[in-house]
């Protein structure tokens, strides 16, 4: 049933959350590796937070791209390149910063909460990549001569417009919907599957637990992403 809806799709949109990088390593953002020292995540990843001490934010995000830096795409990160390669019209959409499915080869994709091997100058506005490891300087400062931040979607920050019209665009006229790893909590993007299933997508759910997603969806299916996404492709 879900590989021949995969297999027939003309227009294939995926949204992929954290579970499918914690497979190759990466903390969950809510889990327990996603503390840091006395601090809290949501603590640090605010436009507050950077405003009252950037040194320590960015402290904090160079140690998260060093944690990054050495994970390594899994076989669900693969998979999706793969299908990116074979389906008339794939959009990838993404919750994660990590990079690991530009890595793994997809192209076609929507970073809805940025990158994190991204910066973007806080004065002129210019964002470049940095794949360094670790920062020669903290916090890092812009051609400019002004600080720059982490091209991240912080808390209480909106989505990029831009980004999130094309998401919805892509959600909305699917045939298939893949719904990988995500706690189907996280707004807007838990919105993308209810308006896929409303627009005739079939709904196609990863996970290795229920979320609140899963009396939606046409197929759930339970297991990693690593095992499930290639067994799709056979």
């Amino acid at each position: 049933m879900a590989p021949d809806w995969v297999r027939s799709a003309k227009r294939l949109c995926v949204l992929t959350g954290a579970g499918i990088s914690a497979e190759s390593g990466i903390p969950t953002f809510r889990g327990p590796g996603g503390l840091w020292r006395e601090y809290r995540a949501e603590d640090l990843a605010t436009p507050e937070a950077f405003a009252r001490d950037p040194k320590l934010v960015w402290e904090w995000y160079d140690w998260r791209r060093g944690l990054v830096a050495q994970a390594e795409p899994n076989a669900g990160h693969h998979a999706l390149a793969q299908l990116e390669s074979v389906v008339p019209e794939f959009t990838l959409i993404t919750q994660n910063v990590d990079g690991l499915h530009r890595r793994a080869g997809n192209r076609k994709m929507l970073e809805l909460h940025g990158n994190l091997w991204r910066t973007r100058c806080t004065r002129c506005g210019k964002e470049v990549d940095d794949t360094r490891v670790p920062l020669p300087e903290i916090p890092p400062t812009c051609e400019c001569g002004a600080l720059l931040r982490p091209a991240i979607v912080w808390f209480g920050e909106p989505l990029p417009p831009d980004v999130w019209h094309n998401a919805e665009e892509a959600a909305r006229t699917a045939d298939v919907l893949l719904v990988v790893g995500t706690s189907a909590v996280v707004y807007p993007a838990a919105s993308l599957a209810p308006l896929a299933k409303a627009s005739g997508a079939r709904v196609i759910e990863i996970n290795t637990g229920a979320t609140p997603l899963s009396d939606l969806v046409d197929c759930s299916l339970r297991g990693a992403a690593g095992e499930v996404l290639p067994r799709l492709l056979q």
